[in-house]
């Protein structure tokens, strides 16, 4: 069987129980950064063999591991934050695992997406996950499209491109849709600004230096587009904490 954990996406005291029961039952972890998931490990004072299983590797690595669960092997899969195949790689050992008829199951856990919208005060009852936008290529067709949505949507985003994203956006839905940006969520210094795209837009262009860490951004859907009236963006609470391919199991 392979196991999906979800890990923090900050704040360490989000690991479940079942979680750090089956990282520690397994004989080895899958991991999208070997150093980011050993320190998780240390913390929890568990000791595995740690394996790395990313986006460069992941087509190559993929029959062995299944010849590894095949044999009987515990194996779990992370990645740095959030849970797996979620923007991050999974997804294609997952149907390996379902196309060789090995089990797969996958913990309940931390999200990024989920935490933003609901904070967002946006309506939930129906939502669209983008995901990361195309950096180039199909980009601006994918924005129009989420311009046409009539419910909420989110995305993530990396703070170098967060200014020019809501500018963007404000172009293809309009400066006066509502639309949160949050970021560092469940750190130290989590923060969320509300308002229009144009004053988004506005406000991070005046501070581009300080925006740092993992960004998700939730925006209203065509038919809640209008802002209520003297509803200004906010930031509400502030609150951060801030290889190898080896396949061996000791």
């Amino acid at each position: 069987m392979l196991t999906l954990i979800p890990t923090p996406i900050g704040n360490l005291e989000d690991i479940t129980l079942r979680a750090i029961r089956l990282l520690g039952e397994a004989d080895a972890v899958l991991a999208e950064d070997t150093r980011v998931t050993q320190k998780l490990l240390q913390h929890l004072e568990i000791d595995k063999p740690t394996w790395a299983y990313h986006a460069h590797n992941e087509h190559k690595s993929t029959a062995h591991i299944i010849e590894l669960l095949k044999s009987g092997k515990k194996l779990v899969m992370v990645s740095d934050a959030g849970t797996p195949a979620i923007s991050d790689p999974g997804f294609l050992l997952v149907r390996a695992c379902l196309d060789a008829g090995i089990e797969v199951e996958c913990l309940p856990g931390p999200s990024a997406i989920i935490p933003a919208l609901v904070m967002s005060g946006l309506p939930t009852d129906k939502f669209y996950f983008e995901g990361f936008l195309p950096h180039k290529k199909g980009r601006q067709t994918r924005i129009a499209y989420l311009a046409t949505l009539p419910h909420t949507f989110s995305l993530y985003e990396s703070p170098h491109r967060l200014v020019k994203t809501l500018e963007q956006l404000a172009a293809a839905c309009g400066g006066d849709r509502i639309a949160v940006v949050c970021r560092e969520l469940s750190k130290r210094y989590e923060q969320k600004h509300r308002g229009t795209l144009q004053e988004l837009f506005d406000f991070f262009t005046k501070t581009p230096d300080k925006v740092r860490g993992e960004i998700v951004i939730v925006v209203a859907g065509l038919i809640e587009k209008a802002a209520p009236k003297g509803n200004k963006y906010a930031h509400l609470q502030n609150r951060e904490e801030d290889e190898e391919d080896d396949f061996s199991i000791s």
